[in-house]
């Protein structure tokens, strides 16, 4: 049997007793939730991890919370430490230690969670090794920077019983949650198909010609963790990270992770589709990013299909949505262009029902840590892993693939379906409009991949599934077993 901390035995017994008592903590608002007074021996104990850019919301989460206790901040780049402390001393709580190696922190037994919004390619080495030492996670999205560390991180959290929720916070949001049960419930039909939309604009990084030295403040081998050991062979070391397959997967997996678990939700599909085909490009500008910055993905299932477009060049919306997704029933469409709202239209395009509401999606965290209940997550680790899955099969075709003059782009693309035609005539429309000289231009047409999604591999390619995991810098090393 596990062996459970006096402050988890205390926070279970009071949670029992709050059950038997007023029925259910569930019931009550989550911002009530949120401000309850408690003893500092109910506390939960953070850490956060990561704390340069989405990790700051972190903070300001959780130093609203006064249930929860904020011990540790911690990154490879001290200089991050400052505007995080800020944030926990204007909320009036007492100021976390500061810690560098994340290392430092797994096995201390004053802390219960950990949070982490470290670039993608830490995700699942953190969330693993954490949970190996007792912590509860709330991973940032991606949940991982490959398909099988994914599926590693479930089986962590479940060997572990461990609670492991994932940054993708619509599946909070009252709006979300009410438009996707209008869609499973039958409101539009038959769903055929699910777009996913991430048209934000992405400038140059810009182009350098030797490496950029490292910030005295960061300890680049632990910045680096289970990537190779380079230079920094871009002009920014944060951020601009997400263009380069080292550390990133492109905005597919950065903004655009966010609408693939939408589109997946929305089409209650728990497995990996049985194939899919990436193709895009860089264009516009030449710079450091590899990534493509103009992309579609492909996603089939035996009775419905994920389409998902890139596009970091201006461009228009697609039925008033620029960021957010369309599922095609039926019987109609359900358009979201937010991470909290949607509306429903019929056929004729007639509105139908519109949608409207946030949430919290860390409270949800804390709420599922207490109850010891990984259904009571409202992004469960498996569900983060999926939809990550997703975005990473499209990258993986696509890197797999060759050069292709648009103008054969007939004899490439065989007997797809109509909707792929369709939004690859878009893609061409949309370049052509940023001044891409199609006559001339070249883009990626990926490898198709054929999926078992039992094993989550590919069938008959040993190339595409080796790029569904990666070689590891040692000590930071993802194991082949959990």
């Amino acid at each position: 049997m596990e062996k459970l901390s006096r402050r988890r035995l205390v926070e279970d017994s009071l949670a029992l007793l709050t059950v038997t008592a007023a029925g259910s903590s569930a019931l009550m608002p989550a911002r009530a939730r949120a401000q309850r007074r408690v003893a500092p021996s109910e506390r939960l104990r953070i850490a956060i991890v990561g704390v340069h850019g989405q990790g700051r919301s972190h903070v300001n989460a959780y130093a609203g919370m006064d249930d929860v206790e904020i011990v540790a901040i911690c990154d490879a780049d001290t200089a991050c430490y400052g505007p995080a402390l800020e944030i926990v001393q204007k909320a009036g709580k007492k100021a976390p230690e500061t810690v560098q190696d994340v290392r430092r922190i797994l096995d201390r037994k004053d802390i219960d969670c950990i949070t982490s919004a470290t670039p993608n390619h830490w995700h699942a080495l953190v969330s693993i090794w954490a949970m190996q030492a007792g912590k509860d996670v709330y991973i940032e999205k991606p949940a991982s920077h490959n398909v099988v560390e994914g599926r590693r991180m479930v089986e962590a959290a479940r060997k572990y019983k461990r609670i492991c929720q994932v940054g993708t916070q619509s599946r909070s949001n009252k709006g979300m949650r009410d438009a996707i049960e209008f869609i499973h419930t039958g409101g539009i039909g038959h769903v055929y198909l699910a777009r996913g939309l991430c048209y934000k604009r992405r400038d140059s990084i810009g182009k350098v010609t030797e490496p950029t030295p490292v910030p005295p403040t960061v300890d680049y081998n632990l910045w680096l963790g289970p990537a190779p050991e380079k230079p920094i062979m871009r002009k920014r070391l944060h951020y601009d990270w997400h263009w380069q397959w080292d550390y990133g997967n492109g905005d597919i997996g950065n903004q655009g992770v966010h609408e693939m678990d939408k589109a997946r939700w929305g089409l209650n599909k728990h497995t990996l589709p049985v194939s899919a085909l990436g193709i895009g490009g860089r264009f516009g500008y030449e710079d450091d990013g590899e990534t493509p910055n103009t992309e579609l993905t492909f996603l089939e299932y035996s009775d419905a299909w994920v389409i998902f477009e890139v596009r970091g060049l201006p461009t228009n919306d697609l039925r008033g949505a620029k960021i957010g997704n369309i599922w095609y029933g039926t019987k109609g469409i359900v358009v979201s262009n937010s991470y909290h709202s949607a509306t429903a239209y019929d056929l004729l395009g007639n509105k139908i029902k519109s949608f409207e509401g946030g949430g919290n999606h860390h409270r949800n965290f804390i709420e599922a840590v207490r109850s010891r209940k990984h259904t009571d997550l409202n992004c469960d680790i498996e569900e983060g892993h999926l939809s990550a899955a997703l975005c990473h099969l499209g990258n993986v075709s696509l890197r797999l693939g060759v050069e292709e003059p648009f103008s054969a782009k007939a004899t490439r693309f065989g007997g797809a379906n109509a909707e792929v035609w369709e939004t690859f005539g878009r893609f061409e429309d949309h370049l052509a409009a940023n001044g891409i000289k199609l006559d001339s231009a070249k883009y990626r047409l990926g490898r198709a991949l054929r999926i078992d999604p039992r094993s989550e591999r590919v069938i008959g390619d040993e190339e595409a599934n080796r790029m569904l995991t990666r070689e590891y810098r040692k000590p930071f090393v993802v194991p082949d077993r959990v």
